[in-house]
């Protein structure tokens, strides 16, 4: 495996497989399988679980990794292309990529989309930008519209629930956030649960319709799976007989890379936070999920988040256990 970069790269045999091959590591330690192998990190966006799981699952394989960030190491990366710099920032990416990635066998990247230019942030061009630097295989870690590691072990996570089934219903639902956030997840989990054979609803506010390119990605996987992709403003409709719903607030796309706009058209939708009144439609068994971190009383009310519904912990951990698998495949002996 030379790119672990997005999901639709992979046929959904091949991502079974990934998934065997993380159950098998979670019970069958291989305590030297990477020995020897080196992993950089380079987050140019914050991070908690991505950075603390990509350590521990090359620890538990064997490997070491080593962490870049300008908030961490060095006086900040310029991205930019064409720019004189005579700023604050002291590396450009263009040095630093090729450099960081010479002392490893694989690099992880993570960077998040301007949310200037929704044509831009589509193409993920920043990110692939930073990958055409260097030959030595790369593992996305979140791009503008895509976040194959979170979607890994979310699959992961279904499979746990529903032990195989996949024609289950799953909401992606939107939810209030004070700020406006990437594409990446709900891009990237619409995605994954239509590649799955999931029937799919988006319920979002208007003004907050995914962009019609991840929509039409994500009914072309459905297409080939046996799934559905469908999206409404109505949410008792959506959380009709739900089995899943998948919380995550996004940037509004109406009016996309304005952030007064933004704000604006968000600031009346308080309402827009997850309680257990919304589930009074859903399956009695219906599920919350949340890629994290997550605003308590924001985004959602307690008493979901703490209650029986919520399984964002072993979510979260099937992160470490998901990413085991992609470095063993990436750098494991043969």
């Amino acid at each position: 495996m030379k790119a672990f970069n997005d999901l639709a790269d992979f046929s959904p045999e091949t991502i079974r497989e990934l998934l065997q091959l993380a159950n098998y590591l979670e019970k069958n330690p291989q305590p030297t399988a990477l020995s020897g192998k080196v992993l950089a990190l380079l987050f140019l966006s914050p991070s908690l679980r991505t950075l603390a799981s990509f350590q521990a699952a090359m620890t538990r394989l064997g490997g070491g990794a080593f962490v870049i960030s300008p908030e961490m190491s060095i006086h900040g990366i310029e991205t930019r292309p064409g720019i004189v710099m005579d700023g604050v920032a002291a590396e450009h990416i263009h040095e630093a990529v090729p450099v960081i990635a010479s002392y490893a066998d694989a690099i992880g990247i993570r960077a998040f989309g301007q949310r200037k230019n929704l044509a831009d942030d589509l193409a993920d061009r920043e990110f692939h930008a930073m990958t055409e630097l260097t030959d030595t295989p790369y593992i996305n870690m979140e791009s503008a519209c895509n976040h194959p590691c979170q979607s890994l072990a979310d699959w992961k996570t279904l499979d746990e629930l529903h032990a195989g089934a996949t024609n289950k219903k799953l909401v992606l639902s939107w939810s209030y956030h004070p700020k406006s956030l990437p594409l990446a997840v709900p891009a990237a989990t619409i995605h994954m649960a239509a590649m799955r054979g999931m029937n799919v609803t988006v319920l979002r506010p208007d003004g907050f319709a995914l962009p019609e390119p991840l929509m039409a990605k994500a009914r072309a996987a459905a297409n080939l799976s046996g799934g559905s992709v469908t999206e409404t403003n109505d949410r008792k409709d959506a959380m009709q007989d739900a089995s899943i719903i998948y919380v995550k607030s996004w940037a509004a796309t109406n009016n996309y890379g304005d952030a007064r706009e933004d704000l604006e058209l968000r600031a009346e939708l308080h309402d827009w936070r997850i309680n257990e009144d919304w589930f009074t439609s859903a399956s009695s068994d219906c599920r919350f999920m949340h890629c994290l971190p997550v605003r308590r009383d924001v985004e959602v009310c307690e008493n979901v988040l703490d209650g029986p519904r919520s399984i964002v912990i072993p979510q979260a951990r099937n992160r470490m256990l998901a990413q085991m698998a992609v470095l063993h495949e990436m750098l494991g002996r043969r």
